[in-house]
């Protein structure tokens, strides 16, 4: 069973900065990427970050400049470093590992962590 744990969330005035970390932990073997995705009540997923086993990196156009995503030095983990944050970034933010292969099961399959508020707000 492969579990993925967010933190960092929270409130942060316009201009803040916030960093998200996701863990990803069980019987793990490889994960071919692990992203950043978020959420509002008025728009569906969205990804935002994403970032490879090879450290390529893609982000969403609204948030290039402004967001970095990372790898940890711990193993499966990933970091989402968010600057000069705007009231419209406010939502839920979720964590995604993707192809990820365990040493229990015969496929691949991806795993979504249950999400962090970020609220951004005077």
């Amino acid at each position: 069973q492969v579990q993925l744990v967010e933190s960092g969330g929270g409130l942060v005035e316009p201009g803040g900065s916030l960093r998200l970390s996701c863990a990803a932990s069980g019987n793990i073997f490889m994960i071919y990427a692990m992203g950043w995705y978020r959420q509002t009540p008025e728009n569906s997923r969205e990804e935002i970050a994403r970032i490879t086993m090879y450290n390529y990196t893609n982000y969403a156009d609204y948030v290039k400049g402004r967001f970095t995503i990372s790898r940890g030095n711990v193993k499966n983990t990933v970091y989402l470093q968010m600057d000069s944050l705007k009231p419209e970034d406010t939502a839920v933010y979720y964590c995604k590992a993707e192809r990820v292969t365990t040493t229990t099961e015969l496929y691949e399959n991806d795993y979504w962590g249950q999400g962090t508020q970020v609220t951004v707000s005077s």
